[in-house]
């Protein structure tokens, strides 16, 4: 796979693990951070009638269960999501090498969106356990206080399946939105840089890198939140037994209300945790040796017309030299071999011009 910029390790294991780990830390560390924002979202989901905004959400957590409320399921959050964003973006990385390799007439977006579905298979099933027992702390005071007496309590009660009874929707809502927010990455990385910064990303400074890193993971996250916004209102009615099935939960729900309820803070929360998440891992990345996330298109064509121009304009240079030469050297020859020369002239020129013709009309 051909990167902008210095070659990297893209096909060694040293690179993916690096990849895991960023991924790990970054996604680990910045939903602990959003933890009140989780904290809203999910009981607005749960309890939409008690809880109808944000300012009512936190004003009765805060009165009701004190503050330490906010900080509920964080523990779930930092394992459960740095488990996910370890495979989620060192599969990532892995995925796209491959299909790179194997889909090389495909369309890139293609190529990015089976790369980012199947690494989010993976991280889903990591982080299903987790999240199954983060919901429940967090929308059922009496549940438990944290994951380490959550996991033993739900095993008790439920079983396995009570770890993945939100797998199904678990994966509608975060497949979609891998490969949303993916896609949207690498498209705007590409885009920043031929059209905003207009400078090739090895000639920016780490700190500009850095900084079309965030713009793009912004944008990433909020179009990834919208796209995801039904399947998290059905995860979270689903854990907390609001509803036994897909179908019910949806009909519970309401269609509308799958794609408005807790949008506002579910946006509010996705955008800067994925702006951080990046952030993070592309800042791993740089420590650890490597080049900043996301591919820019080099203008091949427009490079190699650059070239050609040039060298066609070198070749005219010297013909009409030549010309200039031959004909002051043919007065004291016969005319027949200035007529050789003329006519030797006229040939390249008229090949010349119509090389010309078919680059400036890009063929």
């Amino acid at each position: 796979m051909v990167m902008e910029g210095r070659v990297c390790e893209d096909l060694t294991s040293r690179y993916y693990a690096l990849c895991a780990i960023g991924g790990m830390l970054s996604a680990g560390t910045t939903h602990v951070a959003t933890t009140p924002l989780d904290v809203l979202k999910v009981n607005m989901q749960v309890h939409p009638v008690k809880y109808y905004s944000i300012s009512s959400c936190f004003t009765t957590l805060l009165r009701e269960q004190g503050p330490s409320v906010l900080w509920k399921g964080w523990t779930g959050k930092f394992f459960g999501y740095g488990a996910q964003g370890g495979c989620r973006f060192g599969l990532y990385e892995y995925f796209k090498g491959v299909y790179s390799n194997v889909l090389v007439d495909q369309n890139k977006s293609f190529v990015f969106f089976l790369s980012s579905a199947s690494a989010e298979v993976f991280a889903n099933v990591a982080l299903c356990p987790f999240e199954a027992v983060k919901v429940r702390v967090q929308a059922q005071p009496c549940f438990a206080k944290g994951l380490f007496d959550g996991f033993p309590k739900l095993y008790a009660s439920e079983g396995t399946r009570g770890f993945y009874r939100g797998l199904i929707p678990l994966l509608g809502r975060n497949i979609p939105f891998s490969m949303v927010m993916f896609s949207t990455f690498e498209h705007s990385v590409d885009f920043l840089y031929r059209n905003v910064v207009k400078r090739k990303k090895e000639d920016c400074s780490i700190g500009q890198q850095l900084g079309v890193t965030c713009l793009a993971g912004y944008a990433a996250g909020s179009v990834g939140s919208f796209i995801s916004n039904p399947a998290d209102n059905i995860v979270s009615s689903l854990y907390n037994r609001k509803a036994d099935s897909l179908a019910l939960a949806i009909r519970n729900i309401g269609l509308a209300n799958l794609f408005t309820r807790s949008l506002p803070i579910r946006m509010l929360l996705v955008g800067p945790s994925i702006t951080l998440q990046w952030f993070f891992y592309d800042t791993i990345k740089v420590l650890g040796g490597m080049p900043t996330s996301g591919e820019v298109t080099t203008d091949m064509k427009g490079d190699a017309e650059t070239s050609m121009k040039g060298i066609i304009h070198g070749i005219r240079g010297k013909v009409v030299s030549v010309y200039v030469v031959s004909k002051h050297t043919v007065e004291s020859d016969s005319v027949m071999e200035n007529k050789k020369v003329i006519n030797s002239y006229t040939f390249a020129h008229t090949l010349l011009a119509t090389n010309w013709a078919n680059i400036s009309s890009g063929e």
